[in-house]
């Protein structure tokens, strides 16, 4: 039977507010549990039949542009870092989107800089009037664990900088495209002030193949429903939002997705709906539902 996962940002906010739909549904839930890599859970909800998970910037270059020769890819996010006293953090704003423009001049005056390196910017084509990618391509595979710049917003960023054995190439490379942004001074896009390097994998000759469907917007997921026939009616699904519970715009997430899930729990036309944020996962089974007397809690205390 079919089952649906639902991704959303869970940073504390300054003000938290109650979420019912989100907190009745928790409160009948399985015990919650650690998620290393929400995006490999979510992808089995899509692909349950795939052997391999594609990595974010392999699944997302080869949507954007093909196949790409090089050994290793990585997304580069453009950010806006605030320095502090004694760290450096990237506010809840951080993450910057790139008009297509701005990405070619800035990936021209990159592989100019790096020319012969081993690494080259690139710029992805995109959809009409979207905000352009950015992939940094290596010529050598690369040994390191990176981080989602979601994760790292309202946060110091030194605890979420690359690691593994090819992490000081990885850091390094960052450091000193913040050098050349700052150096280069560019008034079209001033907010810019460093590149954020995660995601990384090998390119792909081909995307697999998935069965669900997806809404929402992330990078990966929009990479891999290209194509998808899926249907939000049927069958297995995967949503994902920015927003943070009680936020701007939460009430119609809820209402859009949150409400019909439960309601499909109750009809049993989904048997699982998978709650995912921040490092946290619990999941609502159809069996579960009747847990009427679980005491409610406020939910940033499962995921936040």
């Amino acid at each position: 039977m079919a089952s649906q996962y639902f991704r959303f940002r869970a940073s504390a906010p300054e003000q938290p507010h109650r979420c019912v739909i989100l907190e009745k549904l928790t409160a009948r839930a399985d015990a919650e549990r650690r998620t290393r890599d929400w995006r490999a859970d979510a992808f089995v909800v899509m692909a349950p039949d795939a052997a391999v998970v594609p990595t974010v910037a392999g699944a997302a270059l080869f949507a954007d542009c093909g196949v790409v020769q090089g050994a290793w890819v990585c997304l580069a996010t453009p950010v806006n870092y605030v320095a502090q006293m004694s760290s450096v953090r990237l506010p809840q704003d951080g993450i910057l989107a790139l008009a297509p423009r701005i990405a070619e001049t800035l990936t021209a005056d990159f592989n100019r800089i790096w020319h012969g390196s081993g690494v080259r910017l690139m710029a992805g084509a995109g959809s009409a009037g979207a905000a352009a990618q950015l992939y940094c391509i290596f010529d050598e595979i690369l040994d390191v664990t990176t981080r989602d710049p979601e994760d790292v917003l309202g946060r110091n960023i030194e605890q979420y900088l690359p690691s593994g054995r090819d992490a000081p190439r990885l850091t390094r490379l960052m450091s000193e495209i913040e050098m050349w942004l700052f150096e280069a001074s560019r008034a079209d896009a001033s907010a810019l002030n460093a590149l954020w390097l995660w995601g990384g994998g090998q390119p792909l000759e081909s995307l697999p193949k998935v069965s669900g469907w997806f809404a929402g917007d992330d990078v990966y997921f929009s990479a891999l429903a290209r194509g998808c026939a899926g249907s939000e009616k049927s069958g297995n699904g995967v949503i994902v939002t920015s927003k943070i519970p009680g936020s701007d715009g939460w009430h119609e997430i809820e209402s859009r997705w949150l409400k019909p899930a439960a309601a499909q729990l109750r009809s049993r036309r989904i048997s699982r709906l998978e709650l995912s944020g921040g490092e946290r996962s619990v999941s609502v089974n159809a069996r579960l539902l009747p847990r009427f007397w679980r005491r409610r809690t406020p939910w940033w205390e499962s995921f936040a």
